[in-house]
């Protein structure tokens, strides 16, 4: 359904020595082993003069150097029917002045490419700006494993954020553990050991450890430095092993060489654990500060070991503010001073491990697999904005696509003799969380909403019942409305909160107007101005909101309450004080921060403006909304509502997930009042882009909807829908699909949506 099933991998693949080898095929295997069913494989570069024994995965190969062998891979990507490619990028790792020859690869392509940039140079030559501009522009994304990445790619090479995603180096998933049992299996029971692992090479900085021993051994005699790993072999190739040799003689000469032992061999991962495991001080000495990412020190951080680091851009981000220990670059009395402390103070050692490992948890290659599927996903939905047929089962933009109608009867199953079930496992009702009277109020919004010409009523029964549940939930003593009751038709409080009374008032005022029963009319404006006064001393912008579109509908079937109408003003002039306080020229907000039924401020000064002839309140209303569409675009056109995850603020990028129904609906309905405010034809299809969230117009290109049946799902997560089905999801797609109905019917369009664009400034 996401139209994701098979996935290529170009880079560097095991069994060839390097980092991105291991990489490559790491987050291969993570990706298949995920549990979305996909195919992977793996284009491997093989460098000049090497032959390896590749794996299975490995599908294709391409010698480096040989630019004619690039164009048939393409081909054969093209071929082998793949949905995207994730390209692992470094320079080095492709044939061509700057990795050139991977241009004509990468330009031949069908698919999308999300590209992983394993190195970002901030003072690129020419040609290395030109290559790398290049592979930008092809890829739907860029990955870099760090927030350096993110800002250069940005500055030096003018790449749009959005477009770039920052997911952390993978690290394995194993438990927490002790250093002792893997001493003794591989020969230093007894002592302290530092570890450095990975290729050999000068940029590495060993000779400032091996410097810093002296200085260590004063307080931890029985330290040991273990330098683990294969000389590069493209160093091997240049002049052998010689530098080896010059760091063995540096040991000799002062007196260290008992206690720095190297290891010159490649390990498989299994061996690597153990090693790591052992050590209790890793140690990452680079010499400059230009690298982007490590895969070494990850691992290292990942299995819970004090580090003690240069501050290349990698370990600032990810052991600063004391996550390890950070030291200048090529001072070994600093790094030695360091790493005695951690190995003579053994609680500050085992506090800082145990934080490391807490706080790598969202690094597994699990974790890293999911939220590259997210990325190849969102690649996917990108390519078929492009294209004119629907595809994996979302709804493309730029087609036009016919509005379902409303269909009922998971909303009827939802229901019982007390009112709207609030949650349900799966779609079956979840009688244990009971009900509570923010679900029941729009559950008579939505049966006021079905009274419209054009659409089929609920049953009557089911609209008095909802109706009763709002009269049952008014605490005449406490003068506010209860929220939550248990299914033994208790009520779990004496009042619910201020954003529930007013969604209940907003119920009542929609009601009292437009309700065909008369009776039921009287009784909505008669409880409603029983419960007015005392949103008076309500602090909650949303609650204010909530009550002005209530007032719409009160003030509107009872004109001459003219404290409903000061109230009206008052609650106006509020959110337009908030607006004037918080407002910059980027930030069109009435908070610092953007959190949840964001569209219902604007909607509501939108309707107290049209209502009371007050342009002020419009024009703040037009201006809020139109930013908050533009926050709510993604970068690929759809609709993206501000997710749960933590509600953003104005210093950071809004939160993409988890995404709700209740967003959408919001959504909608502000569009439709900017409608009726300025006739902009252009808010209907602003709302259309919404609607087709439902539809699988999002971020995984799936839908949240059954058409057939009514029911919607609660929600989207990064990797998945939420399966459950509860009331407030169901009732806010009805109540979605009903109001953009309305406003096509308004506007004397038929009911086909058609391709939509972001409104501009």
């Amino acid at each position: 359904m996401t139209g994701l099933k098979n996935i290529a991998f170009i880079g560097n693949s095991l069994p060839r020595r390097c980092g991105i080898a291991t990489f490559t095929t790491d987050l291969q295997q993570a990706v298949s082993r995920s549990p979305i069913t996909v195919g992977t494989a793996i284009v491997a570069m093989t460098d000049h003069g090497h032959a390896y024994d590749y794996p299975e995965s490995v599908w294709l190969q391409i010698p480096d150097e040989s630019l004619e062998d690039y164009i048939p891979a393409a081909e054969a990507l093209n071929a082998g029917r793949f949905d995207v490619v994730c390209l692992q990028h470094e320079f080095g790792i492709f044939g061509g002045e700057a990795g050139s020859h991977i241009l004509a690869l990468l330009s031949r392509l069908e698919m999308p490419v999300v590209t992983t940039l394993h190195t970002v140079l901030a003072e690129p030559n020419l040609a290395q700006r030109r290559v790398l501009t290049r592979i930008v522009e092809i890829s739907a994304k860029v990955v870099v494993m760090a927030e350096k990445g993110r800002v250069l790619l940005s500055k030096v090479y003018g790449v749009p954020m959005d477009k770039i995603e920052v997911i952390p180096h993978g690290i394995p998933d194993i438990a927490f553990c002790e250093p002792d049992a893997a001493k003794q299996k591989l020969g230093f029971e007894g002592r302290s050991v530092i570890l450095t692992f990975g290729l050999l090479s000068p940029n590495k900085g060993i000779e400032v450890m091996i410097d810093a021993m002296p200085l260590i051994l004063q307080s931890r005699p029985d330290a040991v430095y273990v330098v683990l790993g294969a000389t590069h072999p493209n160093l091997v190739r240049t002049e052998g092993e010689a530098y080896r040799e010059r760091l063995i003689a540096r040991a000799l000469d002062l007196g260290v060489e008992n206690n720095v032992v190297f290891m010159n061999q490649f390990v498989d991962q299994a061996t690597l654990l153990d090693f790591i495991s052992m050590c209790d001080v890793y140690a990452t000495p680079y010499l400059t500060e230009a690298q982007m990412t490590s895969g070494t020190l990850a691992y290292s951080f990942g299995l819970g070991k004090a580090v003690v680091s240069t501050p290349y851009w990698h370990a600032g981000e990810l052991l600063g503010e004391g996550r390890g220990v950070l030291v200048p670059f090529s001072d070994a009395g600093t790094i030695g001073a360091e790493i005695a402390t951690l190995l003579t103070d053994g609680a500050r050692r085992d506090a800082m491990r145990l934080r490391a490992y807490a706080e790598s948890r969202s690094m597994t290659w699990e974790r890293t697999a999911e939220r590259y599927l997210v990325q190849f996903r969102e690649a996917i939905r990108g390519r078929t904005l492009t294209r004119p047929l629907v595809s994996g089962g979302g709804v493309s933009l730029r087609k036009p696509f016919a509005l379902p109608e409303p269909q009922l009867a998971y909303f009827l199953s939802m229901c019982d003799d007390t009112g709207l079930f609030q949650h349900a496992v799966y779609s079956v009702p979840d009688r244990s969380h009971g009900y509570c009277v923010d679900d029941n109020a729009r559950g008579l919004l939505l049966s006021i909403a079905l009274y419209s010409p054009g659409e089929k009523s609920l049953p009557e029964p089911l609209a008095a019942r909802f109706a009763s549940f709002v009269q049952h939930a008014w605490n005449p003593d406490e003068k506010h409305f209860r929220n939550f009751m248990g299914f033994d038709r208790r009520w779990l409080e004496d009042k619910g909160s201020e954003d529930s009374h007013g969604r209940t008032l907003w119920a009542l005022g929609e009601c009292a107007r437009s309700d065909i029963n008369p009776s039921r009319r009287r009784w909505a404006a008669a409880l409603f101005a029983e419960a007015l006064p005392t949103v008076e001393n309500f602090r909650s912008p949303r609650a204010w909101a909530f009550t002005l579109l209530g007032l719409d509908g009160y003030c509107a079937a009872r004109k001459d309450d003219d404290f409903a109408q000061r109230v009206r003003m008052a609650l106006a002039a509020r959110l337009i004080d908030l607006l004037a306080r918080v407002e910059t020229h980027d930030w069109v907000w009435f908070e610092e921060g953007l959190s949840y039924d964001n569209a219902r401020l604007p909607q509501a000064l939108l309707l107290a403006g049209l209502a009371t002839g007050t342009s002020d309140y419009v024009t703040a209303g037009l201006k809020s909304l139109r930013w908050l569409m533009r926050m709510q675009t993604a970068a690929l056109g759809h609709f993206r509502p501000i997710g749960t995850d933590g509600f953003s603020d104005r210093r950071t990028k809004p939160r993409g997930f988890d995404q709700q129904p209740l967003e959408v609906t919001a959504t909608i309905a502000a569009c439709h009042a900017a409608w009726r405010a300025d006739q902009d034809i252009e808010w209907r299809s602003e709302a259309g882009r919404a609607f087709a969230w439902f539809l699988g117009s999002n971020d995984l290109a799936l839908p949240l909807v059954d058409p057939d049946t009514g029911s919607c799902r609660d929600g989207l997560h990064p990797t998945r829908v939420n399966e459950n089905r509860g009331g407030e999801s169901v009732v806010s797609y009805l109540l979605g699909l009903v109001e953009l109905r309305k406003l096509s019917r308004a506007i004397g369009h038929s009911s086909t949506i058609a391709p939509v664009h972001a409104l501009s400034a």
